[in-house]
């Protein structure tokens, strides 16, 4: 069967003389104007945008690097920056990971424990910057080792309460105006993946423990550790349809993190931990996540694809024994429209619906996982 030309979103309106992306033997740039809506954001005017380069464009041993930035204001006045970074140096010797945030960020939270009800909505404001980076370096083939810095900062914290004069799990955890945890990391990363942007095959670990100390200018000195864990495989294994698993293990290991620090649905890097709930639903010492999904294409020309998922999320029980009592599920189906065919970053359009009636639309660029 012959090859069909594959097609983007910058061939589609080629035809009427303008050009989403920008590509050439150095950088593919994507960038991508919308009005989207989430359920932490309700809608959203969002300018996001995507490179992705060799750092060595001669190197065919180098792995694709990929910067990842979006600015966003909401309905609900949220403010949002992020800036992540994933730079492979030549010859993949070193591995440099960054995830930078700034944003003004009012946001609902339901208490904590892993069966929280969905009508225990409590308005939390607050401002929050995030730096996190890290350099790793190679040890062997695709397996890394290195240090990293990381620094969650919120102030401006308030809460709405309930009306009814019910007191909080914020108020019961620990209030507070301002919080710090600064602290450095240890990390393992195995990426046997081609591109982190829409993986094709391979295996992705991270593990990174953090300890947040005093000494840094923590509030309080904690440790937590999170293990990253992801396969990909062709299924059938003739077709460029994929068949995705991801694990996200998020656990405190010793003293008291910030409320806010807690771990929480879809505070991982890229907000995509649960998908069928909205940010911050559930909140815990301890979190574990499973999601599987199937990826495969629409259109011949690889315009566009849809994709559907499953997972779910068990946090741990507060307060108490901090033992898992409950599963909550999740599952959707969505659409995928190819934005950079050279670098094959596509925009994500998902529908997801969880427990207690929640349900919501997610809008990414690059996969979810």
């Amino acid at each position: 069967m012959a090859q069909v030309p594959q097609k983007d979103i910058t061939d589609v309106l080629h035809i009427k003389g303008k050009h989403a992306t920008q590509q050439n033997k150095k950088l593919n740039f994507a960038l991508f104007p919308a009005i989207g809506y989430t359920l932490q954001t309700k809608l959203a005017a969002i300018i996001a945008s995507n490179v992705a380069f060799y750092t060595y464009p001669g190197d065919s041993l180098s792995k694709l690097s990929t910067i990842t930035s979006s600015i966003a204001y909401t309905q609900n006045n949220q403010i949002v920056l992020p800036i992540q970074n994933n730079i492979w140096t030549k010859g993949d010797k070193y591995n440099i990971t960054g995830d930078w945030r700034i944003s003004k960020y009012p946001q609902a939270t339901y208490g904590l424990g892993g069966n929280s009800s969905i009508d225990n909505e409590d308005l939390i404001h607050y401002s929050f910057a995030r730096v996190y980076q890290t350099v790793l370096r190679k040890v062997s083939n695709n397996f890394y080792a290195g240090l990293g810095y990381n620094l969650d900062y919120h102030w401006g914290i308030h809460e709405d309460g309930f009306d009814d004069g019910k007191v909080s799990d914020f108020a019961k955890y620990g209030p507070a105006t301002k919080t710090v945890s600064s602290g450095v990391s240890l990390n393992l990363l195995y990426d046997g993946r081609e591109n982190s942007i829409n993986p094709s095959s391979g295996t992705y670990a991270n593990i990174v423990l953090r300890n947040n100390y005093k000494f840094l200018g923590s509030d309080d000195n904690w440790q937590s550790l999170l293990v990253d864990v992801r396969k990909y495989i062709r299924f059938p294994g003739h077709s460029n349809n994929i068949l995705a698993f991801w694990t996200y293990d998020w656990l405190t290991l010793s003293g008291n993190p910030p409320y806010l620090d807690l771990p929480s649905t879809a505070w991982d890097t890229y907000t995509n931990v649960g998908r069928g709930y909205i940010q911050g639903r559930f909140r815990s010492r301890l979190l574990l996540y499973l999601e599987s999904e199937y990826r495969y294409g629409i259109t011949r020309n690889g315009l566009l694809g849809g994709v559907v998922f499953i997972n779910g999320q068990s946090l741990s029980e507060w307060p108490g024994d901090y033992q898992f009592k409950y599963i909550q599920p999740a599952a959707g189906f969505g659409l995928r429209v190819k934005l950079n065919k050279t670098s094959k970053t596509n925009i994500d359009i998902d529908y997801g619906f969880g427990a207690q009636g929640s349900n919501g639309l997610f809008i990414n660029i690059a996969e979810v996982f």
